[in-house]
């Protein structure tokens, strides 16, 4: 029982509950999952995905509200037993603008608008497995609703890929941030907040964190070098702006390299597209050119910004040419971790792995689950789904046209976040 003898036991719940409920809930997370995969839906459209989680609330008996910074679902299970705690639980529903190749029964066949253009899309990034996790939590923890002392906030957030289908200039609010500043962290007030992310090169049954920074802040650039186009076999009557790119991005990699103690934190930054000209006789008269920087420290973020504005304006100055750098709209906080909540959460995740933890090192990806943890303590974990015939080494990563997960390894998933509500809400 989770009642007046789990508040006597403030080293955690009871896990005998949850162990039968989950083993006659997994078969339908699975199918939830593949469902959900067969369906996707990119940033900021995830109107099937969101009605399906809302009507699968709604028969559980939660309290239920739509449309929550976008097309955010966010459910409240109010517990039977007294209490004044509330947790959240979050996942998130978006796809991805990728082409699947991985041959599975269920691989999508859908498309979306993203850029302005139709493109494939596919959840390469293991939402499908986050939202279908957290469904089999909700129902999970429904069946327990007369023994929870306190209350459960089911998240479940739209766009943390971005939105898709807004020019790169937009700088409107999505993603968590809009959930956030549309008060889902209020009403009731959230205490902790608690969420996972799928891994296939992280071994299943493992699951991985750590305190403090985890996972990096990320803040999208864009470059355009303007210069005088002129005929390409007379490049002295114009301004070459793709020669100036091209010497502004060998410049850029002396910024993590040679001018930012690495030592301190790591960095990186990488231009990853570049689109001028069209045709091979004629110089443009500008080049445009996208990238990213990871960072895990905001005064380090701040100061490579500041040294990526000087050196392309710098360079192209030195050419004749002008450069303007604008960071955005894609920017996401530092994931990280409060080590007084890790350190309380621990046996939770330990209990519900079979003492099957491991402290990650720090990660270049970054995750929209910081803005939660902006407002209140929050604790982010990888959970390790290396599908079957692959190794942690070898398995498709997150985002690429092949990758897969182990389903088998969403019933931890549910597992370790029920866990972790459960006992932050009956510790003291």
């Amino acid at each position: 029982m989770l009642g007046a003898g789990a508040a006597a036991q403030p080293q955690g719940s009871d896990l005998a509950p949850l162990d039968a409920r989950l083993a006659a809930i997994a078969p339908h997370v699975v199918a939830w999952r593949r469902d959900l995969h067969a369906h996707p839906e990119l940033s900021g459209q995830e109107v099937r995905t969101a009605a399906l989680v809302a009507g699968h609330l709604r028969r559980l008996g939660l309290e239920v509200k739509t449309g929550v910074g976008g097309l955010g679902v966010v459910g409240l299970l109010r517990g039977g037993l007294p209490g004044s705690k509330v947790v959240a639980l979050r996942a998130d529903m978006d796809a991805l603008p990728v082409a699947e190749a991985t041959n599975l029964p269920f691989a999508s066949q859908q498309t979306g608008r993203y850029q302005g253009a139709q493109v494939p899309v596919m959840h390469a990034c293991g939402h499908d497995g986050h939202t279908a996790m957290l469904m089999g939590v909700a129902e999970l923890l429904a069946g327990l609703r007369a023994q929870l002392p306190g209350t459960v906030k089911f998240i479940f957030q739209p766009a943390e890929e971005g939105l898709a289908d807004l020019p790169s200039t937009a700088a409107d609010s999505w993603g968590a941030r809009a959930m956030v500043e549309e008060g889902v962290l209020e009403r009731p007030k959230v205490d902790a907040v608690f969420g996972l992310h799928l891994s296939p090169n992280l071994a299943s049954g493992l699951l991985g964190v750590r305190g403090g920074p985890m996972l990096a802040g990320a803040d999208s650039l864009r470059i355009t070098v303007r210069g005088r186009g002129t005929h390409g076999g007379a490049p002295w009557a114009g301004v070459d702006p793709i020669v100036v790119a091209a010497q502004i991005v060998t410049g850029l990699q002396t910024i993590v390299s040679r001018q930012l103690n690495i030592s301190h934190e790591p960095a990186v930054l990488s231009i990853s597209s570049i689109h001028g000209g069209n045709r091979e006789n004629v110089l443009p008269d500008s080049v445009e050119m996208r990238g990213t920087l990871r960072s895990f420290d905001e005064e380090m973020r701040e100061d490579a910004k500041r040294r990526i504005v000087t050196t392309a304006e710098s360079i192209a100055a030195a050419s004749g040419a002008q450069a303007s750098v604008s960071f955005g709209p894609t920017t996401y906080a530092v994931t990280d971790n409060p080590r007084e909540l890790l350190a309380r959460m621990m046996p939770s995740l330990q209990r519900a792995s079979g003492d099957r933890v491991i402290e990650l090192p720090k990660i270049s990806a970054s995750e929209d689950f910081s803005e939660y943890q902006k407002q209140v303590p929050g604790l982010f974990f990888i959970l390790g789904a290396t599908p079957p015939g692959k190794t942690p080494q070898n398995a498709p990563p997150n985002h690429a046209p092949e990758f897969d997960f182990d389903e088998g390894a969403m019933r931890l998933g549910v597992k370790a976040l029920a866990t972790l509500a459960l006992d932050f809400l009956v510790q003291p």
